[in-house]
């Protein structure tokens, strides 16, 4: 014999254990809240924009040269985060991290199918963060010549620390509003095995 639960019994469920359906997401958002305010470590990311392009003196550029340089950005993309670039940004920038630690907070990314590159850095502390991005997009500038005998590459804007950054995580909203869903759908299932 099936049994079959009608909405009449989800309902008298719910009344039943209303103060634990109401409490659990509660508690699920407070320790969310406390957790990203106090125990999780802010990160601020800066930013700097590299140009690849052609360095020859023709106005005209050919879309196969513009080809040509998305392609080798992919290949550029791996080159600023190895060891011959990241070392002279150590260096540089008097940093304490080690080669795999800077290459972690690291991240380069092309832009839209673009010419353009972005270099972000991750850091906990915002001038840190802008600075290291500097470094990278200077030695890498610099130290490209050498490596694959070309100037190609341009720096088009540094990053800065504003007057008040703000982190991009912990994400304390994102953090509660999964703690509140999670914690919902935990009382639920408590209260629905509670009425069993």
């Amino acid at each position: 014999m099936e049994e079959t639960i009608s909405l009449k019994d989800i309902m008298l469920t719910i009344k039943k254990h209303l103060r634990l359906i109401i409490l659990i997401p509660i508690v699920a958002v407070v320790v969310s809240a406390l957790a990203s305010y106090l125990l999780l470590t802010p990160i601020f990311q800066s930013s700097t924009q590299i140009l690849v392009n052609q360095t020859n003196g023709d106005q005209q550029i050919s879309q196969n040269e513009i080809r040509t340089n998305i392609e080798i950005i992919n290949t550029y993309t791996e080159i600023i985060r190895e060891p011959i670039i990241l070392d002279k940004v150590i260096e540089e920038a008097s940093l304490t991290e080690s080669v795999s630690q800077l290459r972690g907070m690291i991240s380069v990314s092309p832009q839209n199918n673009s010419q353009v590159v972005r270099i972000s850095v991750d850091h906990e502390q915002p001038a840190q963060a802008a600075l290291i991005a500097n470094t990278v997009a200077e030695v890498f500038q610099r130290e490209i010549v050498e490596i694959m005998n070309i100037d190609n590459v341009h720096i088009l804007s540094y990053a800065e620390v504003g007057d008040s950054p703000s982190p991009v995580a912990p994400n304390p909203t994102l953090n509660m509003a999964i703690a509140f869903v999670v914690g919902l759908m935990a009382a639920v299932g408590v209260a629905s095995y509670l009425n069993i």
